[in-house]
């Protein structure tokens, strides 16, 4: 499989793929070596994985700059990347053992109740290109201190980085036959749901998510799916029209809009729309794009050659019902996959800018007259990823949030994701968790124990 640079098609490394036998032989090896690793107490499992924090840290601008290269991240954005996951890592540290504790929850009558947390067992992860420190290790992490042995298939396009992940836990001290990496595309995902396992955390489109559904439903395999967003924003007449453009125009347009949570569709009150526009374009004027490798560059590149395409036709497509285009609009010329971020007014829900992710540059903005409106668009979608407001008011920033379906709501804020809170959605974004205490717990299943004294 060639690996190449989105940013400028060379090429970075060519990597030996999996089939169908090995996948087979590292699903077999796996199984094998889980249950030695699940009687390792916890504070031992957890050793490894301090040191694989250790390393990230130790390697942290090589490790950047490789996925700079490969997914065509911005260089600054990839070091808050690997610096973002720190402290997540911290949280996965200090609240494992506490999440899977065993629970004592009645004694009296000569019966005992509890309940302890048992590990998967051996837990399939198809992970995600845009951000795969973040979400590859929001799986492995968890899956490791709680027990389980680990299958991970990174995206083909984040290969190189998935590696790296690997090696490092290997390196900390992790067995290799507990953490096993595959490397290839949607083949090497087809073998992976043919073994044997006892959980599947995916991340990626919708369609794949449906997919995986499917193929697992008849053996009643957990599975968790992390998919995709058309995550909307609402902006108040009592809002700031200048401090919620800057906003939204960073939550639209970082990692160069490739985000699940990124700001996909703006709706923004008749009072203040025309000065929140002209704020957003200002903002959105100052956004460098070029090579990822500056540190001053904020648009990278479109890590996926297709995507190019989507973008082109969702534009042409609301331009053809009435929007207005300020500037960009189609792929930049010469090597690379480069598109200028991206800004339409005069939208609506007849375009596919408004109701299909468009994971890019590319925002529009919707003109409202109140808030039942707002909401009744907001709610719109066959997604529930993320929803927020901007507006002076808490009240009727909760009153409003409240009616929204989305699995993470924000005020006064976007594109945001806590370790301390639960990451889940609704619709067609998803079933299932990560982060949060109950994202530890979703790699165990309770067991329920009765226990009767004699005599």
């Amino acid at each position: 499989m060639k690996i190449l640079n989105p940013a400028n098609g060379e090429l970075l490394a060519e990597v030996a793929t999996d089939d169908a036998a090995s996948v087979a032989a590292k699903a077999a090896a796996a199984r094998a070596a889980q249950p030695a690793w699940a009687a390792v107490p916890m504070v031992e499992r957890l050793a490894p994985l301090q040191r694989f924090r250790a390393a990230v840290v130790r390697e942290l601008d090589t490790l950047a700059a490789l996925l700079t290269r490969e997914v065509g991240k911005p260089i600054a954005q990839a070091k808050n990347e690997l610096n973002g996951l720190l402290p997540r890592l911290d949280f996965f540290f200090e609240q494992a053992e506490a999440a899977v504790r065993d629970e004592h929850v009645f004694n009296g009558g000569g019966m005992h109740e509890e309940i302890t947390h048992v590990p998967l067992g051996v837990v399939a992860n198809i992970s995600a290109w845009n951000y795969p420190w973040f979400v590859g290790c929001n799986v492995i992490v968890p899956a490791l201190l709680t027990g389980n042995a680990v299958l991970y298939k990174p995206s083909e396009c984040a290969t190189l980085t998935g590696q790296a992940i690997t090696r490092l836990l290997h390196a900390a001290g992790v067995p290799q036959e507990v953490m096993q990496c595959l490397a290839g595309g949607g083949e090497v995902g087809a073998a992976l749901l043919a073994q044997k396992i006892d959980g599947l955390f995916f991340t990626g489109s919708h369609a794949t998510g449906q997919r995986i559904a499917q193929a697992l439903a008849g053996r009643l395999v957990k599975v968790q799916l992390e998919l995709g967003g058309k995550d909307p924003t609402y902006v108040r007449a009592d809002a700031d029209p200048k401090a919620a453009a800057e906003s939204l125009a960073d939550g639209a347009m970082y990692n160069t809009g490739q985000s699940c949570c990124s700001v996909e569709r703006i709706y923004v009150h008749e009072a203040v729309h025309d000065e929140f526009v002209r704020h957003l374009l200002a903002t959105v004027a100052t956004f460098k794009g070029g090579d990822p490798m500056d540190p001053g560059t904020y648009i990278g590149a479109i890590t996926r050659t297709p995507q190019l395409e989507v973008l082109e036709e969702q534009v042409l497509d609301a331009v053809a019902k009435g929007a207005t285009l300020h500037g960009g609009g189609t792929r930049l010329p010469g090597a690379g996959n480069h598109f200028p971020p991206t800004v339409l007014t005069n939208v609506d829900h007849r375009m596919a800018v408004m109701r299909e992710e468009s994971f890019g540059p590319v925002i529009g903005i919707q003109k409202v007259k109140g808030d039942d409106e707002a909401v009744a668009l907001m709610n719109d979608t066959r997604y529930g990823l993320t929803a927020g407001v901007y507006t002076q008011d808490e009240a009727a920033a909760r009153a409003i949030l409240s009616r929204v379906n989305a699995g993470t709501v924000y005020w006064n804020c976007c594109d945001r994701v806590s370790p301390r809170l639960p990451w889940s959605g609704v619709g067609d974004s998803g079933i299932g968790l990560t982060l949060g205490v109950a994202g530890i717990q979703t790699f165990t299943r309770p067991k329920a124990w009765h226990l009767r004294s004699p005599g």
